[in-house]
């Protein structure tokens, strides 16, 4: 995590405590010639665009105030959105019961991404049910072994 990030994720964390909401994501990233801070929220109801407006707002008053980004940016503040990524590991423990795809750093039986439902999650590795055709299979995947991971929508 780069060093904005973290100075941001320090400055918003009262803010996401106050309002009962929870800190997703914070990505700082340069984009044609413009650079983006993007703070992705959630909340157990689901956030709508008041939420993300006040936050925006809160956030917005205290890296005013601290100031520790030394150039123009673009703050945007948004939901993660129904194929949500999932970072930490109560991300996982919430995600027990619900499609999710996943990719790994090395292929794991001759595969490297798995889409299913997530069975198990113990912070050392989770059990993944996938189907081929009309068969279902789990799969254990290292935690460590993870690149990245996200909730999968389906759509029958």
């Amino acid at each position: 995590m780069s060093k904005v990030t973290e100075v941001v994720e320090a400055l918003a964390a009262p803010i996401f405590q106050e309002l009962d909401m929870e800190l997703v994501d914070i990505e700082y990233v340069k984009e044609g010639k413009n650079w983006f801070l993007r703070v992705y929220i959630d909340k157990d109801t689901g956030v709508d665009i008041e939420d993300c407006g006040l936050v925006s707002e809160r956030l917005s008053e205290k890296l005013d105030e601290m100031d520790p980004i030394p150039h123009n940016y673009f703050l945007e503040v948004s939901s993660p959105g129904a194929e949500r990524p999932l970072k930490k590991e109560k991300d996982f423990e919430k995600a027990i019961g619900k499609n999710v795809f996943i990719k790994t750093y090395e292929p794991i039986d001759g595969e490297k991404s798995f889409e299913g439902t997530l069975l198990e999650f113990t912070g050392n590795h989770l059990i993944v049910e996938i189907k081929i055709k009309t068969r279902k299979k789990s799969i254990e995947i290292p935690y460590e072994k993870v690149a990245n991971a996200r909730l999968a929508v389906i759509f029958s």
